[in-house]
């Protein structure tokens, strides 16, 4: 895969997320982390298969999400203890 395929793939990926996701720090509760991060998955594995290339920001949000998921879960469980 040639350099420009990849940056045209980079943006196709960052326009897809613009428009269907939203920031990671702008998510209120647990439920909408867990959707996001199960539809960026599946995003990822769709690029794999069918690019054999996954963009770096696809891994980068879905470490911010998974990150934000993480901060909840221990708000959550240090609020029940």
């Amino acid at each position: 895969m040639s350099e420009f395929e990849k940056k045209k793939l980079d943006e196709q990926f960052s326009s897809f997320a613009r428009r269907n996701f939203e920031k990671p720090k702008r998510c209120k509760n647990l439920e909408q982390i867990r959707f996001y991060v199960k539809e960026l998955s599946a995003e990822v594995e769709n690029f794999k298969q069918r690019f054999n290339y996954v963009p770096n920001s696809a891994y980068t949000l879905l470490a911010q999400y998974n990150s934000m998921q993480n901060s909840m879960l221990y708000a959550d469980f240090k609020n029940s203890y």
